[in-house]
């Protein structure tokens, strides 16, 4: 049809069976590159494709799925929150994920233990800017004080759920 009409259609195509990279993607690329000899020969679409395999889900259920590793989960709320690539910071505290528009953006994530947003923890945070969204178990800081501090307290793992 894009032949037809001079249209420039996309697509994207799941296939949740196991031969997707085999026989779907295949016929994928023919259509694409064209097939066939002779008088039977089909000219190709032109275009191009991509393969993905999905990883682990994020989820499960309403919990984090701890298989697919802390750092996935960072690289997730990161760019879910900022639209940018995610890029490890190094520095003192291992929950900053970095600072955009003079926000800065912490996982406050352990996999094995509750984590709580307190005045412990904000005694950690080196990094001052204008505000800061801080992902937690559980916040134990009044929200009228965070938001005096310039502080958005979410919820781990409720508030990812809803990005």
């Amino acid at each position: 049809m894009n032949k037809a009409d001079g249209g420039n259609r996309k697509f994207i195509l799941v296939e949740m069976m196991d031969y997707a990279d085999s026989i779907t993607a295949e016929r994928v690329k023919r259509v694409i590159q064209g097939y066939g000899q002779g008088k039977n020969a089909v000219e190709g679409t032109g275009g191009d494709f991509s393969f993905y395999d999905l990883g682990e889900p994020l989820l499960i259920g309403e919990n984090l799925n701890e298989a697919v590793g802390t750092e996935k989960i960072r690289e997730y709320v990161w760019f879910m929150e900022t639209k940018q690539p995610y890029a490890p910071v190094d520095g003192p505290n291992p929950y900053y994920l970095g600072v955009v528009n003079s926000t800065a953006y912490y996982f406050y994530y352990e996999p094995q233990r509750v984590t709580v947003l307190d005045y412990d923890f904000l005694a950690t945070i080196p990094e001052r800017t204008e505000s800061a969204v801080i992902y937690a178990d559980r916040c134990s800081i009044d929200g009228d004080k965070l938001t005096q501090m310039g502080i958005v307290f979410k919820k781990i793992p409720r508030d990812i759920t809803k990005l």
